[in-house]
């Protein structure tokens, strides 16, 4: 009986580490709101749901321990499939789904990406939502660390980015 229950307390222990090793994906919505009361910087992922290299920087990127730290303790994170069928009120504007001939799109991942439709790009709002950066297609975990960093200390708004590269330890 003992051993029952050290095997089911070593097991609770491992999926509750594992839970707080993922990045914790909202809802634009929800990190609107949460944004609201409690001001933080936002992380956007625009993704398709076809889109290899979304999948790919799912499996090697966000998913590494470190990228995933990272991102829950300095951003609302934000998952939007470029695609998605529902509508969403952000500003006082209903951002819709269209579809013209074989072209499907979110109006609010279109106005977010500028008018350029690539997937993946990860897109960072400051506490202000005003978006700070735009970053088309895929990012290894290395260079992703780096650009966490780069935008969640602030330092964009001090140093240049070749400045801070140069200087930057990984902590991976």
């Amino acid at each position: 009986m003992k051993k029952i229950i050290f095997f089911l307390i070593i097991v609770f222990v491992a999926a509750n580490i594992k839970a707080q090793d993922k990045v914790k994906w909202l809802s634009f919505e929800e990190a609107i709101a949460l944004n609201k009361e409690t001001p933080k910087p936002i992380l956007i992922k625009v993704f398709a749901t076809w889109c290899g290299y979304c999948k790919k920087m799912d499996l090697e990127t966000y998913s590494n321990q470190t990228i995933a730290k990272i991102i829950n303790e300095n951003f609302y994170a934000i998952a939007l499939n470029g695609e998605e069928k529902k509508d969403i009120v952000y500003k006082n504007h209903t951002f819709k789904y269209q579809k013209s001939g074989r072209t499907a799109y979110h109006e609010l991942a279109v106005t977010l990406m500028n008018g350029k439709l690539s997937y993946p790009t990860t897109i960072f709002l400051n506490n202000a939502e005003v978006v700070i950066e735009r970053i088309p297609g895929y990012l290894d975990k290395e260079s992703f660390e780096k650009i966490l960093s780069y935008l969640s200390t602030e330092s964009y708004k001090t140093i240049k980015w070749e400045d801070f590269e140069k200087d930057f330890k990984s902590n991976l």
